[in-house]
């Protein structure tokens, strides 16, 4: 638990992306450079193109191109000279796929990303069932996936996603305030936290 004379930082800072943007994001190595500086924190293009597994021009392109339209900055309490310095300028991006109706470069890149997000997911749990023997029983307990059947309007669903988002907001917040506090607890680690809602498959309704 964190201290008590700790401010607790606000809610994510949170983008509706917009069309530009989203055309901009739908990239396999911009996805994940912005995920990379969400999770790792500043970075250099050299440092990013180390853990990616890419060259440094290509990602010093690509980091350009992400900050013409806002998602990434330079980091302006860092660098020297040539070395610059890069952040991601947001750490949630949000949308509702209506919004590109009307332009179909970016609903066709929105459903990419979308996409992406759909292999990440099969990926993660790959990578889990591979080494989960590895962990301890808590973690092994605390890991792993569920699901429930509803029938529901689309109203109440957003009021149900929003609600949820809410829950998980509570915990980041709580997490940064720990992880920079003098409790921290020593056995946390990142997790990544899916939030999914789809259509029952035909033939179960």
């Amino acid at each position: 638990m964190a201290n008590d004379d700790v401010t607790p930082r606000p809610a994510p800072r949170e983008v509706r992306i917009d069309k530009r943007q989203v055309r901009v994001l739908a990239h396999p190595l911009r996805m994940r450079l912005v995920g990379a500086l969400r999770v790792k924190g500043p970075a250099t293009a050299t440092t990013l193109a180390e853990l990616l597994d890419t060259n440094t021009g290509a990602t010093s392109y690509h980091l350009r191109q992400l900050a013409e339209v806002g998602l990434v900055v330079e980091d302006p309490d860092r660098g020297s000279g040539r070395q610059r310095w890069w952040q991601a300028a947001h750490d949630v991006t949000s949308w509702e796929p209506t919004d590109f109706d009307d332009d179909p470069d970016a609903r066709a890149a929105i459903e990419w990303i979308q996409g992406d997000q759909v292999r990440l997911l099969v990926e993660t749990a790959e990578r889990w069932f591979a080494s989960q023997h590895e962990w301890s029983p808590a973690w092994r307990d605390g890991f792993g996936m569920g699901d429930i059947f509803l029938t529901i309007p689309p109203a109440r669903l957003e009021e149900l996603k929003a609600e949820v988002w809410q829950v998980l907001e509570r915990y980041h917040r709580e997490a940064t305030v720990a992880d920079s506090a003098d409790s921290a607890d020593p056995q946390a680690r990142p997790v990544q936290v899916f939030l999914a809602a789809y259509p029952l498959r035909e033939g179960l309704q």
